[in-house]
């Protein structure tokens, strides 16, 4: 019973322990933070991380955040991106192209069967937006890096990475060749000792707990090896880039993950291709009774076809007959689908607006700007 209570109260003393210290730490005016490239990578694949970055981004612009960034983490960035924006789209285009094959082999209802095709469409469609996505908060993430003062490894930073690899400890104990991770840690090491660095806060970010952590045990702790670099206080080691911002700044964390939550999907394909026949048939009906009011007035002369009076003089315009009962019919059709109150007639304001959007639409589709044929 003694020993129980021993071992609450201890439990209760590192709790008040670690409370005081993230007081400490959130109170801090500037915080420097040395981010793992893997760290930068896999929030640039992941859709669910913009939040993070954009609280990043909105830290260094209040200069409540400053990056460590050595040269070797940017390099490493750039060689990796384009690898990175490649197979954000071909995941997905694989994923899509096993379960379209799966629903084709499985048959079943045509009616049923023909939704779910549809609905593959309109995914296809997406595809190549979620790829640009990802292309973007590497755009942000690069800006970021190339922003911030980037650290260059000295001689003697790679001569402590060296002896590492000699006495096989962290990142080396797995046998592996480190050499840029033990570079990356023994930057972060002079940073902390920095005495010009006085009252500044530090923070270690990886996902590579293989090479980083505490072994099987809990790994959000650093590896013995490598146990000295941090702290309660001073220096913190991190496998959840999320947990540092919050103790840097928590309302923000929270506010930012709240409007984040919020996202506006792309349209589906089916939604894109009925508005962009709405507005072909609008634009159509528009040029149609112009066509209408030319008739009218002469300006045009109704023909039979194949017929020696159906050939125009020199200069008139003139329309088959078979070609404008068409054309009447066609008018009929399109007002009772849409109704004439979503026919005009407009303002050339209006309708430079529907022109305008069936442009953009068209464009989307595949087709060069000011497209606008009906």
């Amino acid at each position: 019973m003694c020993t129980r209570a021993r071992s609450t109260s201890a439990t209760e003393a590192r709790v008040r322990s670690d409370r005081r210290a993230n007081l400490v730490w959130s109170e801090d005016i500037m915080f420097r933070i040395l981010v793992d490239t893997c760290v930068w990578l896999d929030l640039a694949k992941d859709a669910k991380q913009t939040a993070v970055l954009g609280v990043v981004e909105e830290l260094v612009r209040r200069n409540e955040l400053a990056l460590i960034v050595p040269r070797i983490v940017l390099d490493e960035f750039k060689r990796n991106r384009d690898r990175i924006a490649k197979e954000s789209a071909k995941s997905l285009n694989s994923h899509f192209r096993i379960v379209r094959e799966a629903v084709a082999k499985v048959g079943g209802n045509k009616r049923k069967l023909k939704a779910i095709i549809a609905h593959l469409d309109d995914i296809d469609h997406k595809i190549p937006l979620v790829g640009g996505q990802a292309v973007a908060r590497l755009d942000r993430i690069e800006k970021l890096l190339a922003g911030s003062t980037i650290v260059e490894a000295t001689e003697a930073t790679k001569l402590r990475a060296a002896e590492r690899a000699i006495a096989k400890k962290a990142p080396f104990h797995r046998n592996t060749n480190a050499m840029a991770d033990a570079t990356l840690i023994e930057i972060y090491s002079e940073s902390v000792r920095d005495k010009a660095m006085s009252g500044v806060r530090f923070a270690f970010v990886t996902h590579n707990k293989n090479d980083f952590s505490v072994e099987q045990s809990n790994q959000k702790m650093p590896h013995a090896d490598l146990a000295d670099l941090f702290s309660k206080i001073k220096s913190r080691y991190f496998i959840n880039l999320a947990e540092v911002l919050r103790l840097v700044d928590a309302s923000l964390v929270t506010q930012t993950m709240i409007e984040e939550s919020w996202t506006q999907d792309p349209r589906n394909l089916s939604e894109i291709l009925e508005a962009e026949e709405k507005l072909f048939n609008q634009v159509w009906y528009n040029r149609h009774w112009n066509r209408r009011v030319k008739i009218k007035r002469g300006e045009i002369r109704i023909v039979e076809a194949e017929s020696e009076s159906a050939k125009p003089s020199s200069g008139e315009k003139t329309i088959q007959r078979v070609v404008w009962e068409g054309a009447m019919r066609a008018a009929k059709e399109v007002e009772k689908r849409y109704g004439k109150e979503e026919l005009g007639p407009w303002d050339d304001f209006e309708w430079g607006m529907v022109n305008g959007k069936l442009s953009a639409l068209r464009w989307a589709l595949g087709d060069e700007w000011d497209m606008l044929d009906t």
